[in-house]
């Protein structure tokens, strides 16, 4: 057992954490505490208290953001882990440091770039001007320019590009803990490439899958300025829904409910996903 003198640093961070914790803890009492008051139209004050804001969830409207918002999570979880598989793999077996260091780089860059900037990037190239629309209109592939922006594609492109580096870097550590004797001895008893991967990489890589696209999954749930900025207000998910009910009509109850009740269904969904996997886990580790 580790004794407190080995862990010089570890009340030193204590203090730090309790501060942290206290003010997100003070944060979702000031929301829980807004959303069950009525709304003053006109006035920046709360009223009463009510629960007509959580009532007021049952509309078809709110519904249907809220299905596009895991819809929109779900397809960039997804293409997120079918790009960084690749990658991490690359990363992890690669025989050249050089090679290693260039995906190491290409992948993680993004962190350095705020999401806005990485946004503003997305609409330059996504835009009916931009790179992609003039590189097929010059080349003679398409007549038109093609409408990227304002659609769901192109937001969960953005958010792909976001969410990767993250993504890369759990799946990379999942493979970096696969002992190659395994594969080697499936191998030895004649399987091929393409077997020892599918039955022996790949399900020990499981717990990596899954804790990336868990975090992939929760990490778009909750973004704003790429559907902001890419889907233009044709698409909508909670976040953007929350800030024009909070900045643009000044119903800060309700959104504060809406708040709510978004932090309430990313924790049922991760809930859900964690069930679905525990099968996946178990035969990772094995």
């Amino acid at each position: 057992m580790t004794s407190a003198p080995d862990r010089p640093f570890l009340r030193l961070g204590i203090l730090p954490a309790l501060i942290c914790a206290g003010m997100l803890l003070a944060s979702l009492a000031a929301i829980l505490n807004y959303s069950i008051r009525a709304y003053i139209p006109g006035s920046l004050e709360a009223g009463g208290f009510t629960l007509d804001n959580f009532a007021a969830l049952g509309n078809p409207l709110y519904a249907r953001v809220f299905l596009s918002t895991v819809w929109i999570s779900f397809l960039t979880a997804l293409f997120t882990l079918v790009l960084a598989y690749p990658l991490a793999y690359a990363l992890v077996r690669a025989r050249s440091q050089l090679v290693k260091s260039a995906i190491l780089i290409i992948a993680i860059t993004p962190l350095f770039l705020g999401e806005v900037v990485r946004t503003y990037s997305w609409i330059i190239v996504l835009g009916n001007n931009g790179f992609i629309n003039a590189l097929l209109l010059k080349t003679g592939i398409i007549s038109a320019p093609l409408q990227m922006m304002f659609t769901t594609g192109g937001v969960v492109t953005a958010l792909v590009h976001i969410t990767l580096p993250i993504m890369v870097i759990m799946l990379a550590a999942a493979l970096a803990h696969i002992d190659g004797n395994y594969e080697r001895a499936a191998a030895s008893l004649g399987a091929g490439p393409a077997r020892v991967f599918l039955t022996v990489t790949l399900p020990l890589s499981l717990p990596g899958v899954v804790a990336g696209t868990a975090t992939a999954f929760a990490w778009t749930f909750s973004a704003f300025a790429t559907p902001q900025l890419i889907g233009g207000g044709q698409v909508n998910m909670i976040s953007n829904l929350v800030y024009q009910l909070g900045f643009a009509s000044f119903n800060f109850p309700f959104a504060a409910a809406l708040s709510a009740a978004g932090l309430v269904f990313t924790f049922a969904v991760l809930w859900l996903l964690r069930l679905a996997a525990r099968p996946l886990e178990r035969l990772g580790t094995h």
